[in-house]
């Protein structure tokens, strides 16, 4: 490698020699310390092929001057000879330069860095180390990360300070890996940051991605994507280029570009890369796309020939303005540009002339005399927008306050005094190159660990003015260090791709309304989905959700899905046309119980009254109509003491009624038993133990509902299993036994009446009744029988419906069966009812 030192075995013993061809600084300048400068003015190499017979020659650059980067190299000229004529940073101090070009290849970036801490003359070293003192004390350098990255690995086992006023690849902050780097520019993380924060700002959550197949391309992105996804940010494509590629993989980057279905492209892309392909794309027919720029490229004044592309918007690196800048830039004339070759490719490439002396390019006319720089507007005598080039500005001053803090002593009320006798390592400049901590014209400067400066960005908009020049401007800003808030503002109204006042949309599908969820589509990034409505009883009051929510139990959701309201409660009511019609056959029921009371009462001295033990009869009918009756309380809504009651009251009230028939049952079969000779049955069942037996029977089952009541009672309960849009309201039997021990005892009472009954259907008709009894049971139990499937298989308020209408239609069947056809004959056949009928023989009937 040309510039390294290798050590060797001479006549005189070991001597260190200076290999390769030194390849000369493009300007310079001596100085007590000595500042090293690299720039891409050139972006081409020479080829050449080595015969490997001879020495190579230097590398030579080509192609098209960069007047950007003529710029930047100038204003580090400007900033040092601003230095050296002041008297607060280092007085009396003069601080040399020298300037290279990196050709943008990494191979010179890598052997002027070596050239920068060994020098160039050909001096042997009389020690076997081969160490000296770098040439430089440190360097301002490259634009591009890839060249810097190299020259900093070459710089650091030196301890030498790089400073970069371009170089933004985070990978550089790596200290472990460049201990001595430090720049003037943002790092890409907060860019990459900031530029997802951009793109979800505007909700653009389907983008494209193009970038520069390089350090600063592919570290950009990578950041810029792994932020992007944090935002819920999808990217169709990710494409790379480089310049120096093919035509075809240029060719199929734009065809990729413009078949794409997003409408926003990221390009992290150096500016040389992106002309390529602004290039190519410049040519097709499509749609206007928005882009979204990279520092590099987004405030390159060489972009705005493409106005197809207007509405471009990015971020910047901050304007500024370096009073005395320009007034250098332009002070320069034929006669200063003789004396430097680079200075001389200059002069003749912006005013297409040949100097007297240089080699006349062929079609060229030679440079008159009359050219001036002030007649001139390209990129190097534009100063309207000076951002990169505050980058070196504020390099150049931070090494130099570096240097200051290690040679010269502030004291107050005494000159300041500077010893240039001090040897200076580069060593020192690193340590005290981190502190610096200034402001110059009204920016400051400092780095934190990293060798990073405070992040701030303008957000920039590519603009058609109103004489139909595209200009930036400046429409926001992005500062990392401010609150939270104020980190990212927009302070302008911005002008969109095909020069639209409207945000462009770019999504992969479109956003899903409330009562919907996002259902990812199947191999495809999370961006692209499909709107699935919420099941029953879920919603998503919020557009793009996630998931559903489960409204809560009392809750069920409408029919938008939007929103959950209070599930209706459902019971049978007296408003409703079933409870209606259930309440009024109750109250039918009862009256009819009543009316026939009545009759009996009203006929109580009658044979047919008096032969069907009046006292029993009028017991029955007492409890029958409290059967209509408690049929009443399993209507309306229930309660806890509505539930206690409707149970106990019909329990006991059915074994009163049925110990009544059954006792009724008893005294025809014992009154005929009692007919036969020898008999003295109904010694023992008279009108005493017939109360005595109903009393005993109830009190059964008042026992059993008390225990029933003490352990575990019925309650009201919100039954949310049979329908879930609703909820039933119903009362739950609390203990199960219970419940069931109280049917059962009625059941019971129920076999022994149908029993007792059955054995009497035999018996005179003019005495027996028990075939009425035995119809009426049967009527009772099959009612019941029917009752327990019916009762258990019914959903919400039909259970209660099923409960009183067994209620209704057994109690109806015993005041029909029993009593009705008797008042039939007491009001309508009263010849039948009379004592002499009463005691007359007739041929039995079975049922």
């Amino acid at each position: 490698m040309a510039g390294a030192l290798t050590l060797s075995k001479g006549g005189s013993g070991s001597e260190c020699t200076l290999q390769g061809t030194p390849r000369p600084a493009s300007l310079s300048q001596h100085g007590d310390f000595v500042l090293g400068g690299v720039f891409t003015i050139h972006h081409e190499l020479i080829n050449t092929e080595n015969n490997y017979t001879s020495q190579p020659k230097a590398p030579q650059c080509t192609g098209r001057l960069d007047f950007r980067q003529m710029r930047f190299a100038r204003t580090m000229v400007f900033a040092i000879k601003e230095i050296n004529n002041s008297s607060e940073l280092l007085p009396g101090v003069t601080l040399g330069y020298q300037i290279h070009d990196s050709c943008a290849s990494v191979p010179v970036a890598v052997k002027v860095a070596f050239q920068l801490a060994n020098g160039i003359e050909p001096v042997f070293f009389p020690n076997r180390s081969c160490s000296k003192s770098a040439t430089v004390h440190a360097v301002v350098g490259d634009s591009n990360s890839t060249p810097t990255i190299a020259m900093s690995r070459i710089l650091g086992p030196f301890s030498i300070s790089q400073v970069s006023y371009f170089a933004t690849c985070a990978c550089l902050s790596d200290k472990l890996q460049f201990p001595t780097f430090s720049r003037t520019i943002p790092s890409d993380y907060y860019q990459a940051a900031a530029l997802a924060r951009l793109v979800k700002h505007f909700g653009w959550t389907w983008i494209g991605a193009v970038r520069s197949d390089s350090d600063y391309g592919n570290n950009g992105m990578a950041a810029f994507l792994q932020a992007a996804q944090a935002e819920g940010i999808c990217v169709e494509y990710s494409e790379a280029l480089y310049r120096t590629n093919p035509r075809t993989k240029v060719r199929r980057v734009a065809e990729v570009i413009s078949r794409s279905t997003a409408r926003v492209i990221v390009a992290f892309i150096d500016s040389g890369d992106m002309l390529v392909l602004l290039s190519e794309l410049e040519g097709r027919l499509m749609a206007p796309l928005q882009w979204i720029g990279s520092e590099d490229w987004v405030t390159d004044r060489m972009m705005l020939q493409f106005r197809l592309f207007a509405g471009t918007i990015g971020f910047g690196i901050p304007r500024s303005v370096i009073p005395g800048l320009r007034d250098f830039l332009l002070d320069l004339g034929p006669a200063q540009v003789s004396h430097s070759p680079l200075l001389t490719e200059f002069w003749e490439s912006a005013f297409g002339c040949s100097l007297g002396g240089s080699q006349t390019v062929a079609g060229q006319k030679p440079c008159d005399g009359n050219q001036n720089l002030q007649d001139l507007q390209n990129p190097y005598t534009d100063t309207s927008q000076l951002r990169i080039s505050n980058m070196v500005y504020k390099a150049v001053y931070a090494i130099a306050h570096a240097i200051h803090s290690i040679i010269c002593k502030d004291e107050p009320k005494a000159p300041q005094h500077c010893n240039t006798s001090i040897q200076v390592e580069p060593l020192q400049v690193m340590e005290h190159l981190r502190k610096v901590n200034f402001s110059r014209n009204g920016y400051t400067v400092s780095f934190d660990a990293n060798g990073d400066p405070v992040a701030t960005y303008e957000l920039v908009n590519w603009q058609v003015t109103r004489n139909g020049h595209m200009e930036f401007e400046t429409v926001g800003h992005y500062d990392a260090s401010a609150p939270d808030g104020q980190v990212f503002i927009i302070k302008k109204n911005i002008t969109w791709a095909g020069s639209q006042l409207q945000v462009p949309v770019s999504v992969c599908s479109e956003s899903c309304p409330p009562g919907t969820r996002k259902a990812v589509q199947r191999g495809k990034p999370v961006c692209c989905y499909d709107c699935v409505p919420c099941a029953e009883g879920e919603i998503s009051n919020a557009t793009d959700s996630l998931n559903c929510i489960t409204c809560p139990a009392d809750y069920w959701s409408n029919a938008e899905k939007d929103e959950c309201l209070p599930k209706p409660v459902e019971f049978l009511s007296f408003h409703e046309v079933l409870g209606i019609i259930l309440a009024a056959c109750s109250v039918i029921g009862a009256c009819l119980a009543i009316m026939v009371a009545s009759v009996f009462y009203r006929h109580r001295d009658t044979p047919i009254v008096k032969a069907n033990n009046s006292e029993l009869s009028f017991l029955l009918l007492f409890s029958l109509k409290l059967c209509f009756l408690c049929s009443l309380t399993f209507i309306g809504q229930p309660s806890e003491w509505s539930c206690m009651l409707r149970h106990t009251a019909f329990g006991i009230t059915f074994v009163l009624c049925i110990s009544c028939v059954l006792g009724k049952t008893i005294v025809v079969l014992m009154a005929f038993r009692a007919t036969l000779p020898g008999s003295n049955v109904m010694k023992w069942f008279g009108p005493s133990q017939q109360r005595l037996s109903v009393l005993a029977f109830t009190l059964i089952q008042v026992l059993i509902c008390v225990l029933w009541l003490t352990t575990s009672p019925p309650f009201p309960y919100k039954n949310m299993k049979h329908y879930k849009e609703k909820i039933i309201l119903e009362c739950d039997v609390g203990s199960a036994v219970g419940f069931w021990a109280v049917l059962s005892y009625i059941g019971l009472l129920s076999i022994l009446c149908f029993g007792f009954a059955f054995l009497a259907r035999k018996l005179p008709d003019n005495f027996n009744e028990a075939k009425l009894i035995t119809f009426s049971m049967l009527i009772f139990c099959a009612v019941w029988i029917t009752f327990i499937p019916a009762y258990v298989s019914s959903p919400g308020k039909f259970t209660v419906a099923v409960e009183i209408f067994a209620i209704l239609a057994s109690s109806f069947s015993l005041i029909v069966c029993i009593f009705v056809p008797k008042c039939f004959i007491i009001l309508f056949q009263p010849e039948q009812n009379t004592k002499k009928h009463m005691m007359g023989k007739m041929p039995s009937k079975s049922l």
